[in-house]
């Protein structure tokens, strides 16, 4: 099949990459030439394991290209994905769709012959309505088809969820459509990947209910870990004891922070403007918004506290900036509104971020990046740890205790023992567990 692809940011240009390795020609098309220009000479935008070789060893094979070339690409394909950002729209919070738009105007200047318009994006339910509505204003004699087709990829895991996938979710209106698509994710049927055919708002739908609930297990299980903390229970028992549920399932019950990224946080807010605008609040999403917003400067609070009660002249190192391992993602992190109260508090800011570094430095203000986790720690009153990288797993306590000034550990991720660092002298602090954790 040849498909074109618009967007080369991380659904686009994973989804492409993946696409092209099934065996189907892919153009990936973008407006940013230097993009462009950098990814037709091997060097990738975003962090994401495997997706650099990924993305040679189908230029390579001549599966895959990218252009900046709409108008060369969309005649010859039987489908053009739109995968443009779709961020939240500033001031209301609900989806800023301009990008789709945008993107659905220019396929209908270009189209030929029988083409599947396909919304990869995320997008509020009707969008896929109004892009036909676009293209066929513009060309009332085009034939196409619009299809949703919503995205279900972890950052850090994108290549391994968009080739062994949970689901494959196709909304199409018309029978032509969905034989095209089944014959485009025809190489997971030997995975025996359920492929659930619906109609366009109902696939919508998905996307956002999907985002939404998981948000909610977050915010459940961080509550959960407040209440252990009053009571003395230990959080990490509690969502096992609950995830071995068939019905709970234990993804996602992992006590931290809050959650942040590119999909959870503008996603369950557009969600909630969508029920609102349309006289079906969202009461529960409402909470789950609000409660994750105040979770993050709560977490400030417990390195105040763990300092004495004032940060005044005092150092902390900050290990882990992006919102998760694995990616150089800083949209919505934990670490956006936690370092910014640190600083308001007093501290000076020591941090460090296996891939995050760069992004980090147009967000964050007035901070000291250091270029490895040790060097972030030197002469540091409190070590931070916001994102669990590997890396941070098996720190040489030792060294740790000697780099700091006092031995004192907030460990928003749960990554170590809490008798394991009393027993090393550390005053450590973590979420949702008393002492006397059993291993």
């Amino acid at each position: 099949m040849r498909v074109t692809m618009i967007g080369t940011g991380y659904v686009g240009l994973v989804s492409g990459a993946c696409f092209a390795d099934f065996g189907h020609d892919v153009v990936c098309v973008d407006k940013d030439r230097s993009k462009i220009e950098k990814l037709a000479a091997g060097e990738i935008p975003i962090f994401e394991p495997g997706l650099e070789a990924l993305v040679a060893e189908n230029v390579k094979a001549g599966r895959l290209s990218f252009s900046l070339d709409l108008a060369a690409s969309t005649p010859n394909s039987d489908a053009v994905f739109i995968a443009v950002g779709t961020p939240s729209r500033r001031g209301d919070g609900f989806a800023d769709l301009s990008y789709v738009y945008k993107a659905a105007e220019e396929i209908a200047a270009v189209l030929d012959g029988y083409t599947v318009v396909v919304t990869k994006s995320t997008v509020p339910v009707g969008t896929g309505g109004e892009v036909e509505e676009i293209i066929r204003k513009a060309r009332p004699e085009a034939d196409f088809s619009v299809v949703s087709n919503p995205e279900f990829l972890r950052e850090g895991a994108a290549i391994e969820d968009f080739k062994r996938p949970d689901r494959v979710v196709v909304g199409a209106e018309d029978e032509r459509a969905i034989k095209l698509m089944r014959e485009i994710y025809r190489p997971l049927y030997l995975n025996e990947t359920p492929i659930v055919v619906t109609d366009r708002a109902t696939s919508e739908l998905i996307k956002y209910a999907a985002n939404a609930f998981l948000a909610t297990k977050i915010t459940f299980i961080n509550e959960m870990a407040d209440l252990c903390e009053k009571v003395g229970a230990n959080v990490q028992e509690v969502a096992k004891g609950i995830g071995l549920d068939g019905r709970i399932g234990g993804k996602f019950l992992h006590a931290g922070p809050g959650y942040g990224g590119s999909c959870f946080p503008k996603d369950t807010l557009a969600l909630v403007r969508t029920a609102q605008s349309n006289n079906a609040p969202a009461k529960i999403v409402e909470a789950v918004v609000r409660i994750n917003d105040e979770r993050k400067l709560k977490m400030a609070e417990r390195v105040v506290e763990a300092c004495g009660g004032s940060l005044e002249g005092k150092t902390i190192a900050v290990l882990g900036l992006t919102f998760k391992p694995n990616t150089d993602d800083m949209r919505d992190s934990p670490s956006l509104d936690i370092v910014p109260a640190l600083q308001a508090a007093g501290a000076r800011i020591q941090a460090f971020d296996p891939a995050g570094t760069e992004e980090a430095r147009t967000m964050l203000e007035d901070v000291v990046y250091a270029d490895g986790p040790y060097h972030a720690l030197e002469g540091a009153d409190a070590v931070l740890i916001i994102t669990e990288w590997d890396e941070f797993r098996a720190l040489d306590l030792d060294r740790v205790k000697s780099l700091l000034k006092a031995p004192i550990m907030v460990d928003l991720r749960n990554i170590y023992m809490p008798e394991e660092m009393e027993e090393n002298g550390f005053q450590y602090h973590s979420i949702g567990r008393p002492h006397n954790v059993r291993n």
